[in-house]
């Protein structure tokens, strides 16, 4: 198919642009774009060949917010892709408006908060934690990092993580035991989920009523939530070390918490 016939195909289907079209009208370099395509953040093109494919207006959208909320709002890129990829997209517009009026009434560290950025390197050596265990939360997408001068720079909004997972393997959660940073993504897949659930639901249900007293209840709710989910996961363990006793076989010996009567 000649160029100008793979023109025509684009512009029929919608597609009227091409990778440096998108790079002109996002500021993002081509390799920068390729790398939110393969991480799913922004959806493939509309191939015609091999090494061709053709852009929509949707696509230049999609990367303007990726950027805006990796730049502006130093999110790392598991978070941006449960939101992009989330119920967010899908709210109805009077939701979204009055979900971004009660967002300008929270305190600013539900919204924003100072950011400064170090050396990754530097940042993970002050929490005993190494570059290797650094560098994949980053690629997990936990750690929101920016590129400067050819090294990566940690968030000071993504620290924290560091600082836990450095606690995590001065206990003994090593890789000689099979542990490693992969370990946290069944937490950050439970608590996306769970948001995605309570955002829907908020936006469902509040329709009418006055932000400022969303903001209020959204701002005393969330140690309330914080707290339900500490004492749910306690009592799981408790019930899973309970199951663990009411199922050993009859007339054998019960397990016991005296830790005196350890050998």
């Amino acid at each position: 198919m000649s160029a100008a016939a793979e023109a025509r195909t684009g512009e029929h289907e919608g597609a009227p642009l091409r990778m440096k079209d998108l790079c002109a009208q996002t500021g993002l370099s081509r390799q920068a774009i390729h790398f939110y395509i393969h991480e799913g953040l922004v959806p493939e093109g509309k191939k015609t060949g091999r090494n061709m494919a053709w852009y929509g207006p949707e696509h230049v959208e999609r990367l303007l917010l990726v950027r805006r909320l990796q730049e502006e709002r130093f999110l790392p890129l598991k978070a941006i892709r449960a939101l992009v990829g989330g119920d967010a997209g899908e709210l109805a517009a009077a939701q979204r408006g009055l979900l971004l009026e009660v967002r300008s009434r929270l305190p600013q560290p539900l919204t924003d908060a100072p950011v400064a950025f170090e050396d990754l390197g530097f940042v993970a050596a002050r929490h005993r934690v190494t570059l290797a265990d650094a560098n994949r939360l980053v690629d997990l997408g936990l750690l929101a990092v920016r590129e400067h001068e050819g090294r990566r720079e940690v968030s000071s909004s993504s620290e924290w993580l560091l600082n836990l997972w450095g606690q995590f393997r001065a206990i003994g959660f090593t890789d000689e035991l099979g542990f490693g940073p992969d370990d946290l993504l069944i937490y950050d897949e439970a608590i996306a989920a769970l948001f995605q659930r309570q955002a829907r639901m908020l936006a469902d249900r509040v329709a009418g009523q006055p932000a400022d007293r969303l903001a209020n209840m959204v701002t005393q709710a969330l140690p309330l939530i914080h707290a339900i989910l500490i004492h749910l996961h306690s009592a799981a363990v408790r019930g899973f070390f309970a199951s663990l006793d009411a199922a050993r076989p009859l007339g054998a010996p019960a397990a016991t918490t005296d830790i005196s009567e350890a050998p």
